[in-house]
């Protein structure tokens, strides 16, 4: 079995902690978790109907949100499960992205949309593309590989603390 090197381990670890973060935020809303569970409960089952349409508009920010909170998961993917078809890493992003529609759904803590599903999967193709990009600029997937961890772990720093505040500040 191959050994894992600290640059590895680093990735996992980081990738851990931002499906945390994406379950804390997507699922349970940045609430601390069950607090306020059963007030929504919701199945929206056609594509780009009721979820972005507000007052008869569009609402271009919820689609683009449900993509980018998911770009960084496509990163992770390539980066951790390089060695995986395509296919595969299309159907994690679906996958993740039916649990966390299926968990809002089961806590009642928000309309679960097939919408979110789409452009959360499309996140994920956009992460994918995202890290071909920049390991092409680096011409070396091992120093790509460095440069996204390092960028990786401040923003999860970031992330962890806006997340902290956000939990002390609704307690």
């Amino acid at each position: 079995m191959k050994e894992i090197n600290k640059t590895n381990k680093l990735t996992i670890i980081l990738f851990i902690i931002y499906l945390i973060a994406v379950l804390e935020i997507i699922v349970f809303k940045l609430e601390l978790p069950f607090s306020n569970t059963g007030y929504l409960r919701n199945i929206n089952l056609i594509p780009f109907h009721e979820s972005v349409i507000l007052n008869g508009k569009i609402d271009y920010s919820e689609i683009i949100m449900n993509m980018v909170i998911f770009v960084p998961l496509g990163i992770y993917v390539e980066m951790i499960f390089s060695k995986w078809s395509i296919t595969k890493k299309i159907s994690m992003f679906f996958i993740i992205s039916l649990i966390c529609e299926v968990l809002q759904f089961i806590f009642a803590m928000g309309a679960s949309d097939i919408t979110d599903i789409i452009n959360n999967t499309l996140g994920g193709i956009i992460g994918l593309l995202i890290y071909k990009v920049i390991v092409k600029l680096f011409s070396n997937r091992d120093k790509a590989h460095k440069f996204v961890n390092i960028v990786a772990a401040i923003g999860t720093v970031f992330m962890v603390l806006f997340l902290a505040i956000l939990l002390i500040t609704n307690l």
